[in-house]
C-alpha cells in the first residue's frame, strides 16, 4: 500500500502562493516606507524582494513530477530485488494485481512502480519493458482506496473537527509570526507564516531549496511547525478518533482476503501462474495513514489497548518532547506499508501435520517505508504468527463493518485543545 510520489502543488495551493507573492510585496513596501531614509538597514532577505511563485500562471496542479516518478520507479526495483522469488515468473494481471485510485498522480505512480518492478520482463525498448495493467475504480465507488469519500460519519467528524484543529494551531502560528516578523522587520500574520511554511516544504521537497522560505525559521520554529502539521494529521487521519481508521475496514478485509487466498494456493500446491502472488495498491496519504493505524503502528506504551477500546489517544507530545506520530514518517510522498506472508517449513518432512498446525506455520511481517516494524499487537515482535495477527490486530476491527462505522457519529468524538504555553 503506497502513497503517490512527490507531486506539484494543487491548484488551490498554487493560488495561495500567488496571494503570498502579492502579500510580500505589500509587507516589503510598507517596511521600506516606514524605514524612509534608513531603508538600506532593513534586515530582510534579498530573495524576498520581487519574489514570485515558481508555479505562477499554472492553471493545473497536483500532477506527479519527475522526482515522484523516480521515487516509485526505484521502489519497484528495490522490491523486486528484495523479494526476487515472488517476481520471478511471467507477468499476468491476476498474479500481480495492481490497482490505483482514479486520481492521475496515483495511477501514474502505479505505472512508474510497475516499470521498475517488471524491467527486463518484456521486449519493449532497450530496457526490455512490458505492458501491464493498472485498474482504477470510480472515486464514488472506490471503497478500498478512497473510503474517506464515502464515509458520512467521517465527513461530519472532519467538518466539525477542522475548526478545533485551527484553534490548536493558531497560538503557535501567532507566536512564530511575531518572532519572525520582529527578526525581519516585517508585519507577518499567522496566515503569512502558514503560507511561508507551506512554501518552505514545497521548495525543499520539489526544488531542493532550503535557504529561502525554510531559512526564515530557526530550528525551534521548524520543530513547532512540523508539530502543528502532525497534530492535524493525527486528528483528521490518525488516532484522534477511531472513525479515521475504522472506515478503512474494506482495505483491511482486502488484505486478509489476499492472505487467505495465498494460503489456499500454497496448501493446494496450485500451479504457478494460476494464483495471485502480490497485491499492489497506490493511493494517498488519507489512505496510507488510516491503514497504518489499523495495524497499530506508531503507538507507545498502553496505547494499543486504548485503540482496542476505541478510545481516542492523547495528542502527540509538543517539542522538544519526542513523539512517535510524525507525518514525515507516517505518510510521506511515496510512503508505503507492506505486509509479507511467510510460510515456515517443518524440519520433519515425514511428519503428518494437522490443518491447525499448518496454520501455525504462517507469519506476517509488516514493513513501513521498507523497514520492519515491531507490532504492539503482537508482543512487539516483527514476525507475527498469522493467527495472532488476525486475533489481536485484525479481528477487533472486524467487529464493525463499513456501514456501521460510516452511518453514525460515535459517542466518543473528542475535541482536543492545547494551550500555547
Amino acid at each position: 500500500m503506497a502513497r503517490h510520489g512527490t507531486r506539484s502543488p494543487t491548484t488551490k495551493r498554487i493560488k495561495e502562493l500567488d496571494r503570498l507573492a502579492a502579500r510580500l510585496d505589500v509587507l516589503l513596501n510598507d517596511a521600506k516606507d516606514e524605514a524612509g531614509q534608513n531603508s538600506s538597514s532593513l534586515n530582510t532577505p534579498a530573495w524576498l524582494w520581487g519574489w514570485r511563485s515558481p508555479w505562477e500562471g499554472k492553471q493545473k496542479g497536483g500532477e506527479l513530477i519527475n522526482k515522484g516518478e523516480e521515487e516509485l520507479y526505484l521502489l519497484g526495483k528495490r522490491i523486486k530485488e528484495k523479494f526476487a522469488a515472488l517476481f520471478d515468473e511471467e507477468y499476468h494481471p491476476d498474479v500481480f494485481s495492481i490497482r490505483a485510485t482514479q486520481v492521475p498522480r496515483a495511477s501514474a505512480s502505479a505505472v512508474a512502480f510497475g516499470i521498475g518492478l517488471f524491467a527486463g520482463k518484456g521486449n519493449l525498448g532497450p530496457g526490455g519493458h512490458r505492458a501491464f495493467s493498472v485498474i482504477s475504480e470510480s472515486r464514488a465507488s472506490d471503497m478500498c482506496l478512497r473510503f474517506y469519500d464515502s464515509c458520512q460519519t467521517y465527513k461530519r467528524y472532519k467538518e466539525n473537527q477542522e475548526p478545533a484543529v485551527d484553534k490548536i494551531k493558531e497560538p503557535i502560528l501567532r507566536i512564530i509570526a511575531a518572532e519572525v516578523g520582529r527578526r525581519y522587520q516585517l508585519g507577518f500574520t499567522k496566515q503569512d507564516v502558514a503560507s511561508l511554511w507551506f512554501l518552505c516544504k514545497q521548495e525543499a521537497s520539489l526544488l531542493d531549496i532550503t535557504n529561502q522560505a525554510c531559512g526564515l525559521f530557526n530550528a525551534t520554529e521548524v520543530s513547532l511547525l512540523e508539530w502543528t502539521d502532525d497534530l492535524e494529521g493525527f486528528l483528521l487521519n490518525g488516532y484522534g478518533n477511531s472513525v479515521n481508521y475504522r472506515m478503512g475496514i474494506p482495505l483491511l478485509q482486502d488484505v486478509i482476503q489476499s492472505i487467505e487466498q495465498a494460503i489456499i494456493a500454497k496448501e493446494g500446491n496450485h500451479t504457478p501462474g494460476t494464483f495471485e502472488k502480490a497485491r499492489l495498491r497506490f493511493a494517498h496519504a488519507e489512505t496510507v495513514a488510516p491503514f497504518a493505524c489499523l495495524l497499530g503502528l506508531f503507538l507507545e506504551g498502553s496505547e494499543f489497548e486504548q485503540i482496542q477500546r476505541e478510545e481516542p489517544l492523547d495528542l502527540p507530545s509538543k517539542p522538544p518532547q519526542k513523539r512517535n506520530w510524525k507525518g514525515s514518517v507516517v505518510a510521506p510522498f511515496a510512503g508505503n506499508t507492506m505486509l509479507v506472508l511467510y510460510a515456515c517449513h517443518s524440519d520433519d518432512s515425514t511428519k503428518v501435520i494437522s490443518s491447525e498446525d499448518r496454520r501455525k506455520k504462517y507469519f506476517v511481517q509488516v514493513l513501513h517505508n521498507e523497514i520492519p516494524v515491531r507490532l504492539p499487537g503482537c508482543g512487539n515482535i516483527d514476525f507475527c504468527p498469522l493467527e495472532v495477527f488476525k486475533e489481536q490486530i485484525v479481528n477487533p476491527h472486524l467487529k464493525h463493518n463499513f456501514d456501521s462505522v460510516c452511518n453514525f457519529m460515535p459517542e466518543n468524538t473528542k475535541i482536543h485543545l492545547v494551550s500555547d504555553s
